[in-house]
């Protein structure tokens, strides 16, 4: 009674443990999305944190009719600014003073401080005479050169610059400088809906803008903005989240996952604020990496939705927000189409030229239905364009190195895997040859098997090829690599054969990492036989012992279950395989009947509990086998002889 309590209390312990463990890693992904928002939030340039809209000179005004909620100043562009600054630097006079004893009858500066009058433009100075100021253009302005050529002796340099004097009566002049040119009075329409933003408008804008970061307004519209900000990325990862709960749990609950979506969202956004922030153009980022990456490793509505997600964040910052998430849309939409099923290197440079070709045609469109004005186009965009279309390309090498980091793999890595002249595979095809031609024939079973269901069919052709790889270490005692010699684990107690038959798993596991193999190829390899029995000598060492209670782990695989598609496909065409060679009649019939024998005895054995395998794909699979088998063990006839 006291060991079954303990057993009970050390069951709960454990169950517990279990729990916390899950809760713990689900609050973990939920906080690497708390993490992302707070670190976009905070990347976010705050050049217009109050001021929120968003406008170009030819573009049209997107919103509604604008209305100065206070007065505020017009203040003149830089250009202008800097015009009025030079025109009345042009007046402005730098002071010298006679130096004390010279003679003062002929005014004379040294040649390098008349070359530096001439440089900055000065066309006269101030000499102070004792309480006068006195101003002479600089043709009555001599050097020691010029007023010996002039008056025919030598004059020695008797004038100096008062520096502190010119540096204040210049900070003055310019202080005088009004940087504003009228008054925009509260309540007065600064621009109506659908009006074309002009030169003046664009002004009056800015200086609204100007006005709205002005310290003067206070920290209060600041925070509200930056919380807004908060809010607005905090909904658009709320509703990535509600997607991969819903229809993407396993992408949720796998952390690698996770960090791999977050980081890649992150490196796109903090490329666009930082262009943003050094006023460079949002459109040189390559947003179509998000796309292209989740699409190499998972599917291409999950890509959408992360590239939706990312340009929507980005959208909170960038101007002209409504043409910027037009453009990505298409990029998005046409990274997605062009990149179905990446398996050659070739096909990233396809997808940037189709990339280039949306930007330009969409951005093109753009402008035409928001001005009917060739002049409202920007040369300069076909350039970033092409510029983003070249940095596409750039995401092979990312992934490359996300396939290292997270562990994940590729469709490019499944057909370098899939190489029949690998090192690897050229040795199971020298050592156990009968097993190569087994995972050969295995290989193109589960593939047609998994195109009729919607399975990823590349991943189990791989998978099938490396499945029995373990056999390399003793492959004589598997009777595909016997060529009609005497089995030796016939005269070997069942129990001790059974165990040899079993260790090909696990040498199949140490073989595939030594050999650096990715880990879901791995896994093919340690569930191909799942939990199942070694049937062949359990039978026999139960008919040896009919009265002896047989224990059951002797004769089955350690596992674990399948728990994909494709792995439980691995599972029924290796079994079934195998049994279709000992077959004396491969009339269709006989095929099905031992299919359907073979499948029906798996899933009895509940080898397929913890797949997604619905009924119709299970008999679709039986449709395939019996199909597929059928033709591969066709009738020949024979040729007759030649009579001489």
């Amino acid at each position: 009674m006291i060991e079954w309590l303990n057993g009970k209390i050390n069951s709960q312990i454990v169950n517990e443990n279990i729990v916390n463990s899950k809760t713990t890693r689900s609050v973990l992904r939920l906080g690497v999305f708390v993490l992302l928002a707070a670190v976009i939030v905070l990347l976010f340039p705050r050049y217009n944190n109050a001021f929120r809209y968003h406008f170009e000179v030819g573009k049209p005004w997107g919103y509604a009719a604008l209305t100065a909620d206070f007065d505020f100043p017009i203040y003149k562009t830089d250009d202008q600014f800097e015009k009025e600054q030079a025109q009345l630097l042009s007046t402005f006079a730098p002071s010298y003073n006679y130096i004390r004893g010279a003679q003062r009858q002929v005014p004379v500066l040294p040649l390098q401080e008349m070359e530096w009058l001439q440089a900055e433009n000065y066309s006269r100075i101030a000499i102070l005479q004792g309480r006068v100021t006195k101003t002479y253009p600089l043709s009555e302005i001599y050097t020691p050169k010029s007023a010996f050529e002039h008056y025919g002796y030598d004059c020695a340099v008797n004038l100096e610059r008062d520096t502190a004097l010119t540096n204040t009566m210049r900070d003055k002049l310019i202080a005088s400088l009004v940087p504003t040119q009228g008054l925009v009075q509260k309540g007065e329409k600064i621009i109506d809906h659908g009006d074309i933003v002009t030169e003046r408008n664009y002004q009056i804008l800015q200086s609204l803008r100007r006005a709205y970061e002005d310290e003067s307004l206070g920290t209060r519209q600041r925070a509200l903005s930056v919380a807004g900000q908060a809010i607005l990325v905090a909904l658009f990862l709320c509703l990535l989240v509600i997607y991969l709960y819903v229809f993407r749990p396993n992408y949720l609950r796998s952390t690698a996952t996770v960090l791999f979506f977050c980081l890649q969202m992150l490196i796109v956004i903090a490329l666009a604020c930082l262009a943003l922030r050094f006023n460079l153009s949002v459109y040189l980022v390559p947003f179509a990496w998000v796309p292209i990456l989740t699409r190499v490793f998972f599917d291409s509505r999950t890509a959408l939705f992360l590239h939706f997600t990312t340009i929507l964040i980005v959208s909170i910052v960038v101007p002209a927000p409504v043409e910027f998430f037009f453009i990505q849309i298409a990029t998005g939409m046409i990274a997605v189409s062009s990149l179905s099923d990446m398996t050659r290197r070739a096909q990233l440079f396809q997808t940037a030229a189709w990339i280039l070709l949306a930007q330009v045609v969409s951005y093109t469109a753009i402008s035409f239905a928001q001005t009917g004005e060739w002049l409202s186009i920007d040369p300069w965009m076909y350039l970033y364009f092409a510029i983003c279309a070249l940095m596409t390309v750039g995401c092979y090498g990312l992934i490359y190195t996300f396939e290292k980091i997270f562990r994940f793999i590729s469709s490019i890595t499944l057909v370098e895997l899939t190489d029949i002249n690998s090192e690897l595979l050229h040795t199971l095809a020298e050592r156990a040859p009968g097993t190569f031609q087994h995972s050969m024939q295995v290989s193109n079973l589960a593939t047609e098997a998994a195109k009729t269901i919607g399975a990823n069919a590349l991943l189990v052709r791989t998978g099938a090829l490396y499945h029995d790889i373990g056999k390399m270490t003793d492959p004589l005692y598997f009777v595909e690599n016997q060529n009609g010699a005497e089995n030796p684990l016939l005269a070997m107690d069942p129990r001790d054969a059974a165990q040899v038959v079993i260790s090909h798993v696990a040498e199949g596991e140490k073989i595939a990492r030594k050999n650096h193999l990715p880990e879901v190829i791995i896994n093919f390899i340690t569930t191909h036989h799942g939990t199942s029995l070694v049937r062949y000598f359990y039978n026999t060492y139960c008919n040896a012992h009919p009265n002896e209670q047989v224990d059951e782990t002797l004769f089955r695989y350690p596992g674990s279950k399948p728990t994909t598609k494709e792995a439980a496909i691995l599972m029924m065409a290796d079994a079934i395989e195998a049994r279709s060679r000992s077959l004396e009649d491969f009339s269709e019939a006989s095929i099905a009947e031992a299919v359907n024998r073979m499948i029906d005895a798996q899933i009895a054995d509940g080898q397929f509990a913890e797949t997604p395998l619905s009924f119709k794909d299970v008999e679709d699979i039986r449709r395939v086998f019996t199909s597929r088998l059928t033709a591969m063990n066709h009738h020949r006839i024979s040729y007759p002889t030649l009579n001489k």
